[in-house]
């Protein structure tokens, strides 16, 4: 795993517009919106610009369970990805998605063919322990994670949880998960009610069906 931050200033740049884009929209200001206010009803009503977020579901012990986050799936075409019981068909990549894809890629040497996006609107927002282990993605799958907006704790843990690691990710992050990271440790966003702003995190992986 390696974890490098953008410190030239014309990318940090890059990094205040790429917050823009992800909430540009027709419908009102971005920056004075109360997005946890902002629940499915509304966030449909809303027409974003450049990034079609939903607020998927999951189907826990007979009851729908929202995620705790907004999320957007983009990629090539044909390249589906499931976890936790969804589904997710790609949308088609924006010029936007490509900038930063096309970016990452120059840094990892390697080739992404889908990124998913998650939007945490605030602390109260997080991702729970799992593994980025899903058939499509492959035996050892590399994954970078760039991240925007308000700090966050990435927490990892060795799966007989005998070890953790939390490792806060700045604005303008770049994180890599590669080798056999995904078999032996978990990783999550735990909740930090002291947060109040937006973190956005893009994942990018090659699916592989």
């Amino acid at each position: 795993m390696e974890n490098c931050f953008i410190q030239n200033n014309s990318l940090i740049k890059i990094s205040d517009r790429s917050i823009e884009y992800f909430l540009e929209n027709d419908t009102n200001d971005y920056t004075s919106v109360n997005w946890r206010e902002t629940d499915k009803e509304k966030l449909l009503k809303i027409r974003f610009k450049n990034i079609d977020w939903q607020h998927d579901k999951l189907n826990m012990y007979g009851k729908e369970v929202y995620l705790p986050r907004y999320s957007a799936w983009y990629g090539d075409s044909g390249k589906p990805y499931t976890y936790s019981g969804l589904t997710l068909q790609p949308k088609k990549w924006n010029k936007g998605l490509l900038y930063i894809k096309h970016k990452i890629e120059e840094v990892t040497k390697i080739h992404f063919n889908s990124v998913l996006l998650n939007w945490y609107r605030d602390g109260e927002d997080y991702i729970n322990w799992h593994a980025d282990n899903e058939k499509e993605l492959g035996e050892n799958p590399i994954i970078a994670s760039v991240n925007f907006g308000e700090i966050r704790d990435f927490v990892i843990r060795k799966n007989d949880k005998s070890e953790k690691i939390t490792i806060p990710l700045k604005h303008g992050t770049l994180l890599i998960m590669r080798g056999e990271m995904q078999h032996f440790w978990q990783h999550s966003v735990p909740k930090r009610k002291k947060v109040k702003e937006a973190r956005f995190n893009l994942t990018f992986r090659d699916i592989n069906h």
